[in-house]
């Protein structure tokens, strides 16, 4: 193993539109967890008490969950409400001091990519984030619609394709399993 590619980081994207993206990246905490590495993950747009964080508090001090959002799910509305906005702005600079800390081995900006679709972060703003990524540091984007300049400026990009959902028949999010 050339450990040159581990001390570097890289910038990883999960999007497209099926499930996996969340769940992807906290798998990454969980293997990272197994070396002794520390994982911060910032939640865009979630406010919800998903399962996810029960487990955080199990899995402390590796990994750590916090949240940027309302307790419902947002609708699209153009332009977007101020407070909706406010609380995305400060979840970025929350997690970008996470990543900046020395703290964490890996950073999850997760669902950030969904945040930008609904204008409450820019792609200037999340190309910062990738220009000021210290070396060490393991960043991870989530969500649908990752913009083509993310795409670009990332190492890896993983898109999530939905070729057969359960939702299709009716099936609502389950706790334990989407949420």
């Amino acid at each position: 193993m050339n450990k040159e590619h581990v001390k570097k980081g890289w910038v990883q994207v999960y999007t497209g539109n099926c499930k996996g993206k969340t769940t992807a990246s906290l798998g990454l905490a969980f293997r990272a967890m197994g070396r002794g590495m520390k994982t911060y993950v910032g939640q865009f747009m979630k406010g919800q008490k998903y399962s996810e964080l029960k487990s955080a508090e199990m899995c402390q001090p590796y990994i750590t969950i916090e949240q940027y959002g309302k307790d419902t799910f947002i609708h699209v509305k153009n332009p977007p409400e101020a407070e909706d906005v406010q609380m995305a702005r400060e979840g970025l600079a929350r997690a970008k001091k996470a990543m900046l800390s020395g703290e964490y081995d890996i950073v999850v900006f997760d669902e950030i990519n969904t945040a930008h679709f609904f204008n409450l972060i820019t792609t200037e703003e999340m190309l910062e984030v990738i220009r000021s990524k210290p070396d060490g540091v393991e960043v991870i984007f989530t969500g649908r619609y990752a913009p083509k300049e993310v795409i670009n400026a990332a190492d890896l990009v993983t898109e999530m394709v939905e070729i057969k959902h359960y939702y299709e028949k009716g099936v609502p999010a389950r706790d334990g399993i989407e949420r």
